[in-house]
């Protein structure tokens, strides 16, 4: 059959946005091994394991008349594994470093569209949180992250009986106040006005200030510096039921608290500057991961792809006299962000914004193409001061191949904004993933002050309660 002739599967617009002339974006999983990975499975991993779990795998774009189609080919899978030679005999924290500079060089580089868009990274050397580490590069354009985590889930197994299935932690919400229907009901049309005017505000004409953590620049391709914190699962569950807030209110007022502390101690002035956190949301109904056999059939509840849309939060003033020092701030101030995050989630959620941005994105793309609503995109994600996203990882130890995975965490290369905080669970810890701008952020003072930021956090919750 010649080319011309063959059903190719169209590419989403999502997946148009995601490789235009202004955006090409990617996620970087990151599995830490017990022990260290035998790379003589590699291979056979990946033809017989990875390559079945979705065609987009074995297949590239090709266009015709603008329009972009996802065509099989063979997979040369030298071509897509990597297996670094870093100097022997080093310290972990020596490996520390290299795996960060390694990690800063694939965000630089971009996917071929030449071959399929996805690339195996194996790290035999020990680090300081683990034996090995598994890197997957994986193009956004293939599916968004609900999709490339259910990808990753079916290469992976239950460490302790690989028969049985993951188990992932509650999704349930905490129940919301009684409200009258009418109430309910202007609260919501209110909001969803107010934000859907906002966020395009946002990404069209308001800029958020220049401070420590935002240079105004885009990073898309230039070196980043990472760092993770791990957090116990139980002690922010502690917290939430202390506070009457959920784990999403702890975990998002530590990250606007902490953030401001690192702002109040490069630049005192910052702390009242104008920030917003560009927040990724999944537009699926939510449930648990499934099997990427279902996600593909058709009317699938869970479908494979991009469904994904964002809302703009904003990031609360840091309200402190000039003389004060972060080790001295009050517990009242934790309280404060913590409430803080919790109202703005809260009516957030009592919108309809998301959809909203959802059609408006499909109205762009409709009349002014891809590009358009590519640029959008771009200029939401520049103009504000951080991404956060969060992904639910399963409760049991994983493993691949026989190699047991002791952490996990994910990061998200290739867009415009200096600073991305990504979140997942597993195994009863939370990890948080922070990619910074290389030379504007000081990943060691940051992640100080996050650490700051969690202990008020936790301290004014057992003070609240005794």
């Amino acid at each position: 059959m010649e080319l011309e002739e063959e059903v190719l599967e169209p590419v989403s617009p999502t997946g148009h946005y995601f490789t235009s002339s202004v955006l090409s974006v990617s996620n970087l999983a990151v599995l830490e091994t017990e022990i260290p990975f035998d790379e003589s499975q590699t291979m056979s991993l990946v033809q017989n394991v990875f390559l079945p779990i979705s065609p987009r795998f074995s297949s590239i774009m090709v266009e015709n008349n603008g329009k972009k189609r996802w065509k099989r080919v063979e997979v040369k899978l030298e071509d897509h594994v990597t297996i670094p030679i870093f100097p022997p005999n080093l310290s972990p924290e020596s490996y520390d470093k290299y795996l960060d500079d390694y990690i800063s060089k694939l965000a630089v580089e971009r996917l071929s569209p030449e071959k399929p868009l996805w690339e195996f990274h194996i790290i035999k050397y020990p680090t300081s949180n683990a034996a090995g580490n598994v890197i997957i590069k994986l193009h956004h354009a293939l599916g968004d992250g609900f999709s490339l985590m259910s990808a990753l889930l079916s290469c992976l197994q239950r460490a302790d009986d690989p028969r049985l299935p993951l188990t992932f932690p509650s999704r349930q919400r905490s129940q919301p106040k009684s409200e009258s229907l009418v109430t309910k009901v202007c609260s919501s049309v209110f909001n969803t006005l107010s934000d859907f005017w906002w966020g395009i505000s946002n990404s069209t004409m308001d800029e958020d200030d220049l401070t420590p953590i935002r240079s105004g620049k885009g990073i898309e391709f230039q070196p980043i510096a990472v760092s993770t914190m791990t957090f116990s699962l139980d002690q922010i569950k502690l917290i939430k039921r202390k506070l009457g807030v959920t784990i999403n209110d702890v975990l998002t007022g530590m990250i606007f608290l902490g953030t401001r502390l690192y702002m109040q101690e490069i630049d005192k002035s910052s702390r009242k500057a104008r920030g917003t956190a560009v927040v990724l949301l999944n537009t699926r109904m939510m449930g648990d991961y499934t099997s990427i056999q279902e996600m593909i059939k058709p009317n699938s509840k869970m479908p494979w792809g991009n469904h994904f849309t964002f809302l703009h939060v904003p990031i609360p003033n840091l309200f402190l006299p000039e003389d004060d020092h972060p080790h001295e701030y009050s517990s009242i101030i934790a309280l404060e962000f913590v409430s803080k995050a919790q109202k703005i989630i809260s009516t957030k959620r009592n919108s309809l914004a998301i959809y909203l941005t959802s059609r408006f994105l499909e109205i762009l793309n409709r009349f002014g193409g891809h590009e358009a609503a590519a640029k959008y995109i771009r200029s939401t994600l520049k103009n504000s001061s951080m991404v956060i996203s969060n992904m639910i990882g399963p409760v049991e130890q994983m493993a691949l191949g026989n190699h047991r995975i002791k952490g996990l965490y994910f990061l998200v290369l290739g867009s415009p904004e200096g600073l991305d905080v990504t979140i997942v669970s597993y195994m009863g810890k939370v990890r948080v993933a922070f990619k910074m701008e290389k030379g504007l952020i000081d990943p060691q003072k940051f992640k100080s002050c996050m650490e700051n930021a969690f202990e008020m956090i936790l301290k004014a919750s057992d003070a609240k309660n005794n």
